[in-house]
């Protein structure tokens, strides 16, 4: 059964978003924004029929804005902006960050400062609903002066012009819009420029990250517990004073979290007493520290990037109370590029220290285990080189994780002199993701493997469950094989969010 989501304009929570990423959702305009659009759409109407010159409503756009429209090319000018901005490349954007994209832009033109008549935001809204998904191409975009090349690429699918995806199959736009009862859309004045300028494929491709990172954390987590067991690592590292006294909250959610994973846990307790080891390597007992900092950065991208998805990022903007048309530079992506960095270190520093981990597990002198976590070593190699692909995707993200923010170069004849480059700081956010997810893959793989080497003992009844999730896919890896089968199976399990089966009571509380 489909989900029916109510799109409040300027009200979207986290939920709503989260939601239509991870699956169709029928989405529903409220009747109280109707009234905003009309009032808008009027405004607009009047300008044309007064005849006053306003930017991108009867004028030319970028260094051509000094350029007057006559009124009876106004439909074409809408047009020919469409057509000549379709100029992305790439791979097309999944299905889920598209649905994302087109929800933001209808909330965002539903709040009443485009200028847009009630038909566009129909229009697109009755596109999702039909799992009618526009073709976009994932590059094109500087963030700024909005995402013009890919919000073309979308708007083309309104105009029934192009291609689109319907369940995975590409299409002519014409043929699904008709299929699915869809008339196409004839653009009035101001609309193919409201529909184009905007931040929402930058946010859409952040989105994506930050809900990944919210899973690679949660992942990282029980797996990281998972990792001290295997290692017979101390608790005591975890203790809340300890966390209490510096005060950093995601540290203290952190460590709350993992001592929790690990309490009741016979291999703990085996060696409470007469451990000659002092202090573990930090990549066991400085977690809370580092993924509590990795925490606390994807919860302030999340502020960001809803915020951002609430906003209104066209330009111009039209003020109804006072019937003034004000350009501004909402479309600048300057906030969604900031975060999107932020979310990189973080997804990078999640893989980070997870390959330091798994580099503690095989190595035989510093877990104790056999060396590379296998029986005959020697004639077998176990992990040996497993550990090598995650240091090779750990080191790659090192490299994606460097600020897209802080570069930028001038378009438009320098008319756009500064640009934000959000669009590439989100889009990269996806690879990234897939590499940690392979890394904390591996070192759910060693972690389970190492937790097997202390049978009879066992583990907490919590990192059990972690453990039994694995091996429901995975035996104990008893001799060589062909390991890479292994790797894909974990890694899909990561970004399923299987690591956290049956800890959704103890993970929520990263987030409070």
């Amino acid at each position: 059964m489909t989900h029916t989501l109510t799109l409040n304009p300027g009200q979207m929570t986290l939920a709503d978003l989260r939601a239509v990423w991870q699956q169709p959702v029928t989405v529903a305009l409220t009747g109280d924004a109707r009234a905003a659009i009309d009032a808008s759409a009027a405004a607009i109407h009047a300008i044309v029929a007064k005849g006053d010159a306003a930017y991108g409503i009867n004028t030319g756009f970028g260094k051509l804005a000094k350029t007057r429209i006559p009124d009876e090319q106004l439909e074409q000018l809408q047009r020919n902006l469409i057509l000549s901005h379709s100029v992305g490349t790439g791979e097309p954007m999944s299905d889920a960050t598209v649905r994302l994209v087109m929800l933001m832009k209808a909330a965002s033109l539903a709040r009443g400062y485009s200028g847009v008549r009630p038909v566009v935001i129909d229009t697109l809204l009755a596109l999702l609903n039909a799992g009618v998904m526009p073709v976009i191409p994932v590059k094109g975009s500087v963030g700024a002066s909005g995402d013009l090349a890919p919000l073309s690429h979308m708007t083309l699918a309104l105009m029934g012009v192009g291609p689109v995806r319907v369940n995975g199959e590409m299409r002519p736009a014409a043929e699904a819009l008709k299929a699915a009862s869809i008339a196409p859309l004839t653009l009035a004045a101001k609309e193919g420029l409201a529909l184009i300028n905007g931040t929402q494929v930058s946010t859409a491709l952040a989105l994506h990250g930050l809900f990944m990172a919210e899973r690679l954390l949660e992942a990282g987590t029980t797996i990281g517990a998972l990792c001290v067991d295997a290692a017979k690592g101390s608790d005591a590292p975890f203790d809340p004073r300890i966390h209490a006294a510096r005060g950093q909250p995601g540290q203290i959610a952190q460590a709350a979290v993992t001592r929790a994973l690990l309490q009741g846990s016979q291999i703990r307790l085996s060696h409470v007493e007469g451990d000659e080891r002092v202090q573990d390597p930090y990549s066991l007992r400085c977690q809370p520290q580092v993924m509590g900092a990795c925490r606390d950065l994807i919860a302030n991208a999340a502020r960001t990037l809803l915020t951002e998805a609430n906003a209104v990022t066209d330009n111009p903007l039209v003020f109804t109370d006072t019937n003034e048309v004000l350009s501004g530079g909402n479309f600048h992506a300057e906030p969604v590029a900031f975060a999107a960095d932020t979310l990189a270190l973080a997804i990078s520093e999640i893989g980070a220290i997870s390959e330091r981990r798994i580099a503690l597990l095989i190595d035989s002198t510093l877990s104790g285990l056999p060396p590379f976590l296998v029986n005959n070593p020697g004639l077998n190699s176990g992990f040996m080189i497993a550990h090598v692909t995650a240091a090779a995707l750990a080191s790659e993200n090192k490299s994606h994780a460097h600020p897209a923010s802080v570069d930028s170069l001038p378009t438009s004849a320098n008319q756009e002199d500064h640009v934000s480059m959000a669009t590439y700081a989100g889009r990269r956010l996806a690879e990234m993701a897939d590499n940690t997810a392979t890394i904390l893959g591996i070192e759910w793989l060693a972690a389970a493997q190492g937790v097997d080497f202390h049978r009879p003992l066992t583990t907490s009844p919590r990192l059990a469950k972690t453990h039994a999730a694995l091996r429901a896919q995975v035996p104990f890896y008893d001799q060589d094989r062909l390991f890479a089968p292994d790797i894909e199976a974990a890694r899909r399990l990561v970004l399923d969010g299987a690591a956290g089966l049956g800890q959704h009571d103890l993970l929520t509380q990263l987030w409070a």
